[in-house]
């Protein structure tokens, strides 16, 4: 085991191990992958990748995601249904991530203003939970709060960060705008400027949430866009994070030469090594990786198919036998462990340009 990362153990972290994690990261200039899942197949992919590589598991559940999760006709009331299947994904992951014995970060993501209610219902069970167990249900929760004014969006988030600081919970903000949509949030024709977060208003952050607690991440953007885009349409730029990071210190009277701020890279997929490298050196310690988890999902089912697709179109009759049944193959369960290894390939690659590989 790492000796820097001597408290690790398997099962999910609380806030604090996670800030613990991230400040060695930051200091050894690594980052993890954080992957949105939606069901147990995709959880128990990303606890198998873990095992293979040793390193640390970010799952992490969306609004859309957690409704999935549960069954999209569990209730008409999206809320409800968003709460439920949160907390029920969350418990698996508790449960499952000790068998595969490997540390994991629970996550939920992307929580814009209108679906607040969400993150209120799951810090109501994260309370009595603590009351109950003395560590919370999850890790970290987001607030996507971009489409408010930036001291709107501080407001809100420091109201959030007292509630859930207290309960070892930690607290991911977006600031600035990510491209792209996300649970209902369209950032698709934005103007470009709001791609990129001046280094001032990370500062006024900072400064506003250090004053609560360290519990906290900022997905500040940098041209960040969720999706994968056609080359040269957008231009990312770190440097960004690198001139917070000076500012900040230089604001605090701290000249050393360590990154301070745990940034968060919204839009991971598809990127460059050379962009990705580069946004770690600057203090990014989570990248977020959707798009390119499910191209992998579906093209590993893709090329299963197309290999066998003389099998899948009859239950009945293939290349051996006009009665030869075709069971074995449109199992589902070959099917889905063809997605699944191929997210493991992808994650197995990733996981190397991340310098995150045998951290336990």
């Amino acid at each position: 085991m790492n000796n820097n990362l001597y408290f690790l153990k398997s099962g999910v972290l609380s806030g604090i191990e996670m800030h613990k994690v991230f400040s060695i990261a930051r200091k050894k200039k690594f980052a993890l992958a954080a992957i949105n899942c939606i069901d147990t197949n995709s959880i128990n992919s990303i606890l198998e990748s873990s095992v293979i590589n040793r390193t640390i598991a970010i799952i992490q559940f969306s609004f859309s995601g957690s409704i999935f999760f549960i069954g999209k006709n569990f209730s008409s009331n999206k809320i409800e249904s968003a709460i439920y299947g949160s907390i029920l994904a969350a418990k698996y992951v508790h449960r499952v991530s000790k068998y595969y014995k490997v540390p994991v970060i629970l996550h939920t993501d992307h929580c814009n203003k209108k679906n607040l209610e969400w993150i209120d219902g799951l810090l109501e069970f994260n309370s009595n939970y603590y009351n109950l167990y003395k560590k919370s249900l999850f890790t970290s929760h987001m607030l996507d709060l971009s489409d408010c004014n930036i001291k709107e969006n501080v407001n809100i988030s420091c109201n959030y960060l007292k509630k859930m600081s207290k309960l070892n919970i930690n607290l991911e903000m977006e600031l600035g705008c990510t491209g792209g949509e996300e649970d209902g949030l369209d950032n698709r024709k934005i103007s470009n400027y709001k791609l990129y977060t001046n280094p001032e208003n990370i500062l006024y952050v900072y400064n506003k949430f250090i004053k609560i607690s360290n519990l906290f991440t900022i997905a500040a953007a940098f041209g960040n866009v969720h999706g994968v885009y056609k080359k040269n349409n957008i231009r990312l730029v770190p440097i960004i994070l690198y001139n917070a990071q000076k500012l900040i210190k230089s604001y605090f009277n701290n000249y050393n030469n360590k990154n301070i701020l745990n940034f968060v890279f919204h839009g991971g997929s598809g990127c460059n090594k050379k962009i990705i490298i580069e946004s770690i050196n600057y203090g990014v310690v989570k990248i977020n990786l959707d798009t390119d988890i499910q191209w992998s999902f579906w093209n590993g089912i893709l090329k299963y198919y197309l290999n066998k697709k003389k099998y899948l179109h009859n239950q009945l009759g293939n290349p051996s036998g006009i009665d030869k049944p075709n069971k074995k193959f449109y199992d589902p369960r070959v099917w889905l462990e063809y997605g699944k290894k191929s997210i493991i390939n992808y994650l197995n690659k990733i996981y190397i340009i991340f310098n995150c590989i045998n951290l336990f």
